[in-house]
C-alpha cells in the first residue's frame, strides 16, 4: 500500500530531472534547420527604400556561383544592432558577399538604421510580412545563413553572430565553401 503512495512522487521526479538535464543540455543557439543541406526557398524580395531599384534580393541572386551570408534582421532588433559592426567588417574584408533581408520592419527605420551604421549589404530585401523568413525557417532575429554559389544553405546561426561564432562557425565554413568543399 505504501507502494502506492511513493510511485507518483517517484515518477514526478524522475520526470523532472529529465527535463532538467534536457533543458541543461546543449547550445541554445543551435536550433535545428530542415533547410540546411537544400537549395534556398524560392523568394523575390523588394529593395530597401533609397536603394536602387535592383538591390533587391532574390533568391537566384544566391544562385550565382558566390558564397554569401544572408542577415535576417531589423531596425527594432537589438542583437541586430549589436552584430552590425561585426557585419560591417566582414564587408569591408570583402571575403563573403553579405546580403540582408529586412524583417518585418518599416522601410525608412531600416534604411534610417543603415544609414546611419552603416550599409554592410550589397543587395537588402524587404520582407514586410515575414513569409519568406518563415519559408528559410526563421525563429526571430538575427539570423544568419551561409550560402553556397549554387544557392544550398550550408549553415544556419540564430542570434547575433559574435566575434567567436564567427571564428569558430561561420569562417571554417566559409573558406570550405570556397573552395568547393
Amino acid at each position: 500500500m505504501r507502494w502506492l503512495v511513493v510511485l507518483p512522487v517517484l515518477l514526478f521526479l524522475a520526470v523532472a530531472a529529465g527535463l532538467f538535464v534536457a533543458l541543461r543540455s546543449g547550445d541554445p543557439h543551435v536550433l535545428p534547420s530542415a533547410l540546411v543541406g537544400h537549395v534556398v526557398p524560392a523568394f523575390s524580395l523588394p529593395p530597401l527604400a533609397g536603394r536602387p531599384a535592383d538591390s533587391g534580393l532574390t533568391s537566384d541572386d544566391l544562385k550565382r556561383g558566390e558564397v554569401s551570408l544572408v542577415n535576417v534582421w531589423a531596425s527594432w532588433c537589438a542583437p541586430c544592432r549589436v552584430e552590425h559592426p561585426l557585419l560591417m567588417r566582414l564587408a569591408k574584408e570583402g571575403d563573403v558577399a553579405l546580403h540582408g533581408i529586412s524583417y518585418k520592419d518599416r522601410p525608412e527605420a531600416a534604411s534610417q538604421v543603415l544609414q546611419s551604421l552603416g550599409d554592410p549589404f550589397r543587395l537588402v530585401g524587404v520582407d514586410a510580412d515575414g513569409r519568406v523568413a518563415i519559408d528559410w525557417g526563421v525563429y526571430g532575429v538575427p539570423e544568419t545563413f551561409l550560402v553556397d554559389g549554387a544557392g544550398r544553405i550550408l549553415l544556419r546561426h540564430a542570434g547575433e553572430v559574435t566575434p567567436e561564432v564567427l571564428e569558430r562557425e561561420f569562417r571554417p565554413a566559409i573558406a570550405a565553401a570556397r573552395a568547393g568543399r
